[in-house]
């Protein structure tokens, strides 16, 4: 059976140490995932209602909040129904399918970081050249690249991995992930295209981080100049770069994590530490911009007093 996985149901192991709580555990976990889709929700919705809105950094915001939609969908309901569940198994294609959603998830994420870091940079730094260079097809055409590039690159390490061939089937995680995956390969050997194409993904996505530096870098030097820049870069940036700081730290430290943590752990700190970039920014980026940016504050404000009266 060469290329072909003799594995067709993974057992989720992550769970074992959470039996007796799961209950408690359940209702905390849908309470959240509610809020996660109630708050980035309603962002999407003031921003496509609201023609005042229609502007690419509101625009490339209600791709994020998408994007968080995507990945969370990814994963919470799944969990739940494990938390329910007196077995915690998962098929083969659904393991993988839940393996390309949790990596372009968090791949797009950066993507469309790198996309508004670019967008504030034209307007701060370059506001003469800005509108006609951010068009709406330009727009179209980042936005396209901010989700098409990472579900491209992840889908060619999904299908790496689905030619190899399987002897474990224990996944020590309570969700899929693609490493994971690769490390119950029966040969290591087999596994070498599998780390070339990650570490070149790797690569990349820290080129998105080092273009992020270099224009904050400009916009920094920009905006000190004069007090208006200044008001603009704390107005539409100082959010951004919050998004973009909690996002590093919680992806850098679950991938340092799952290549050189140690198993001795408590499996439910394990599993925090697996689950914190679905467990974060989902909630705090929305509050941050939805709090931050005057307009959609506004908006928010608006809609409320709307409401009490």
């Amino acid at each position: 059976m060469d290329n072909v996985s003799v594995v067709r149901i993974f057992t989720l192991s992550g769970f074992n140490e959470t039996m007796n709580i799961r209950l408690t555990i359940f209702s905390l976990t849908l309470m959240y995932y509610c809020m996660i889709i109630l708050i980035n929700m309603s962002l999407v919705v003031i921003i496509v209602l609201d023609e005042n809105l229609h502007e690419p950094m509101y625009i490339l915001l209600s791709s994020f909040c998408i994007n968080a939609l995507y990945g969370t969908t990814g994963f919470y309901p799944k969990f739940l129904l494990d938390l329910l569940s007196s077995s915690q198994e998962i098929s083969y294609e659904g393991c993988l399918l839940q393996a390309l959603i949790m990596y372009s998830f968090a791949c797009c994420d950066l993507s469309i970081l790198a996309v508004m870091a670019f967008d504030r940079y034209l307007a701060i730094c370059r506001p003469l050249h800005y509108h006609s260079f951010m068009t709406k097809r330009r727009l179209s055409q980042l936005m396209c690249f901010s989700w098409l590039t990472p579900l491209c690159i992840i889908s060619i390490s999904i299908l790496l991995t689905s030619r190899l061939t399987l002897c474990r089937s224990k996944v020590e995680k309570v969700f899929c992930v693609n490493w994971v995956i690769v490390k119950l390969a029966c040969s290591d050997t087999d596994t070498l295209l599998n780390s070339v194409v990650s570490y070149a993904t790797i690569i990349i996505y820290m080129s998105h981080g080092f273009f992020i530096m270099w224009t904050y870098m400009h916009l920094i030097k920009t905006s000190v100049r004069s007090k208006e820049d200044r008001a603009k870069f704390m107005q539409t940036c100082v959010p951004h770069l919050t998004s973009l700081i909690t996002f590093l730290i919680v992806i850098v430290f679950d991938l340092m994590y799952m290549r050189f943590g140690s198993a001795d752990l408590p499996q439910s700190l394990q599993n925090f530490i697996a689950i914190e970039f679905l467990v974060i920014p989902p909630v705090m980026n929305p509050l941050i911009y939805g709090f931050k940016l005057t307009k959609i504050r506004n908006k928010i404000l608006s809609f409320v007093y709307r409401k009490q009266k």
